[in-house]
């Protein structure tokens, strides 16, 4: 348990490291108040009952602009299920907790929310599932992180992931790459390394594309895997050693690599996840559209624009909510799709209340409504947790950067099905 909390907590560290190179949005920082809730309200007839969202996030620590858009995100949901009346009778009020990216205000920080009246927590905050997993299954109140780690999640108990996970991100990419990028059968097996720093979130990342290469030679042949403490920016000696590669793998921020291997005559196309999707303003800070162009990502989102109920809701929402915000809020990435996410949860406890009226929902009618949640849109079962499954992601599209519209396209209208094995 020690190792894996040391392990969430480089994660978290690089997210803030990233944000600090790329200028993202500052914010969060100073002050004494450790605490802050967030209620809005509607009219109603008949009897009112409140529903705590309790909110375990960092708004003063080292992450706090990481979770900044995540917070916004999750206050413009809940505003959109108390604007629609969307669960008669009840308001969703969050709570807030600034546990400042310490693994030991976890803890304290659960007791506190639960004390205001938290049916339910949800964080952004890489640690926090893994320290409170099983104080939260011996009490029987749900735990939903948007930093998913693959072992709190098994045994099935009450953390749940509805957000996407690096393993299955890069599964489902390199299962569509053999299929549908690099013909193989005539090319012989495509040239794939990586180079990375020495993080939990990465290391995760190459042991799957190690893992399916290993499992797929007619398919691909893997080059090799070059590390470096996290923090480096001098990748010459990585860049060189993959410089014949088809296809490269690489550590968000992702600017500085780039760079060297374009400059050194690489051709290989990158791949990315959710990191590098959040990370986004990082490329176009820097300019980098040509020496990305072609890059895969895979994303259980729907990009901007797209014809998706939450894709469109998320944008409208984000115009009508954040005028003067929006358009740096979308160059920073994926970070503001955690409302999808968020979105999911409101939903269940929505269910919750559809089953046992609002006035009688608990952590446990949350969590009874959570293990036969599904949500369909365009004919998918895009999210959907059981009673053995805590990943809420079923599907994955595939973006491409384009290097003319500087922005993120489909590669691929389809979706594919959520990869978890070679």
């Amino acid at each position: 348990m020690r190792a894996l909390a040391k392990a969430a907590i480089a994660a978290g560290v690089l997210v803030l490291i990233s944000l600090l190179l790329l200028a993202a949005c500052g914010g969060g920082g100073g002050g004494e108040d450790k605490t802050s809730e967030t209620k809005t309200t509607t009219p109603t007839t008949g009897k009112e009952t409140t529903i705590v969202i309790g909110n375990l996030t960092d708004v003063t620590g080292v992450s706090s602009a990481a979770q900044e858009i995540l917070n916004i995100a999750l206050k413009d949901a809940v505003g959109y299920f108390n604007d629609e009346k969307l669960i008669p009778n009840a308001t969703l009020k969050i709570v807030t907790y600034d546990g400042q990216f310490d693994p030991a205000k976890d803890m304290p920080g659960y007791e506190w929310l639960k004390e205001r009246g938290a049916k339910l927590i949800v964080t952004g905050v890489t640690s926090t599932p893994v320290t409170l997993k099983d104080t939260v299954n011996r009490e029987h109140m749900p735990l939903f992180c948007l930093s998913g780690v693959l072992d709190t999640l098994s045994p099935p108990g009450y953390v749940f992931a509805p957000a996407t996970l690096t393993e299955h991100e890069q599964m489902t990419l390199i299962k569509w790459i053999a299929e549908h990028d690099w013909d193989y059968k005539t090319k012989g097996p495509a040239k794939i390394g990586a180079a990375s720093w020495a993080e939990p979130n990465s290391l995760n990342a190459v042991k799957t594309l190690e893992t399916y290469v290993k499992a797929h030679p007619d398919q691909f042949q893997w080059v090799g895997t070059y590390l470096t403490q996290v923090g480096s920016f001098n990748w010459s000696t990585e860049a060189q050693a993959l410089k014949d590669c088809d296809y490269v793998f690489a550590n968000a921020p992702i600017m500085t690599f780039v760079r060297e291997y374009r400059m050194i005559g690489g051709k290989g196309k990158f791949l990315g996840g959710g990191p590098h999707i959040a990370l986004m303003k990082g490329i176009y800070d820097a300019g980098l559209w040509d020496e990305i162009d072609g890059m895969l990502f895979a994303s259980p989102a729907s990009w901007w624009g797209e014809d998706d109920m939450l894709a469109q809701l998320r944008e409208t929402l984000l115009y009508k909510n954040n005028p003067g915000k929006a358009k740096e809020i979308k160059q920073n990435g994926g970070a503001y799709n955690g409302f999808d996410n968020y979105y999911v949860v409101l939903d269940i406890i929505r269910k919750a209340a559809e089953t046992v009226g609002a006035e009688n929902v608990t952590p446990e009618e949350i969590y009874k409504a959570a293990i036969s949640y599904s949500l369909v849109i365009n004919g998918l079962e895009r999210y959907s947790f059981t009673e053995t499954k805590r990943h809420s992601c079923n599907y994955y599209c595939i973006l491409r950067a384009d290097k003319n519209k500087e922005d993120l396209v489909r590669a691929d209208p389809n979706w594919y099905p959520t990869q978890t094995q070679p």
